[in-house]
């Protein structure tokens, strides 16, 4: 819980700084109203530190959904993106927010991947 609290602490403060951004063409680094409505994705639940086998079939179907919904969220942020309408300002929050949300999903992989080899770790000793 407390991941998720400080992945949505730290996207705020992000855009919060993106908006302040200014580009070389006077344009502020700032998500399109349309895209603003994009809806990231929440961090699926986490995984006990001790995992059993069913912990992370678990895990793993949530993070399925996750990555489902992430791949929705960034078609969504690039659905105006070719439509030469944006300033530059615009493509580069756009940019960060697509980054941003590549990086998350590496971080719940990385998360899952800890897990399992925490799980793996524990076989092994039986």
């Amino acid at each position: 819980m407390n991941r998720v609290i400080f992945a949505g602490l730290v996207l705020l403060v992000s855009i919060t700084t993106m908006a302040q951004e200014l580009m070389n063409d006077g344009s502020r680094v700032v998500l399109p109203l349309k895209t603003q409505q994009c809806n990231l994705a929440a961090a699926p639940p986490p995984i006990p530190e001790v995992p059993t086998k069913d912990d992370l079939l678990k895990a793993q179907k949530h993070i399925k959904v996750f990555q489902g919904e992430m791949e929705v969220y960034r078609a969504c942020l690039n659905e105006d993106v070719d439509s030469g309408e944006l300033s530059t300002g615009n493509l580069q929050a756009i940019t960060n927010a697509h980054n941003y949300s590549v990086d998350m999903e590496t971080r719940v992989a990385d998360m899952f991947n800890e897990a399992l080899r925490a799980y793996k770790a524990i076989i092994a000793k039986d």
